[in-house]
C-alpha cells in the first residue's frame, strides 16, 4: 500500500471521527453545537426570493460528491 493511500485513509478516518464528535457535542444537554439535522434543515429553508437556493445548493453537493467518488 502506498503513502499517498494511507494519508488518504487517514485523512478521512479523521473526518468521520470529527464529525461523530461534533454530531455527539450536538446532541448533549444545553450544547449550542448544532446537530447535522439541525444543520441541513437550516441549508434546505434557505431562499432567495422565490428559489430555493439552499436545495439547490446541497443537490450540486451531492452530484459533486457522486461524481468525483462513485463515478467510474
Amino acid at each position: 500500500m502506498s503513502a499517498t493511500r494511507i494519508a488518504t485513509l487517514v485523512a478521512y478516518g479523521l473526518a468521520l471521527v470529527s464529525i461523530v464528535a461534533l454530531e455527539v457535542a450536538g446532541r448533549r444537554e444545553g450544547s449550542r453545537v448544532p446537530t447535522l439535522a439541525q444543520l441541513c434543515g437550516f441549508v434546505m429553508r434557505y431562499r432567495v426570493g422565490r428559489v430555493p437556493l439552499g436545495r439547490v445548493a446541497l443537490l450540486g453537493f451531492w452530484w459533486w460528491v457522486g461524481f468525483h467518488f462513485f463515478a467510474r
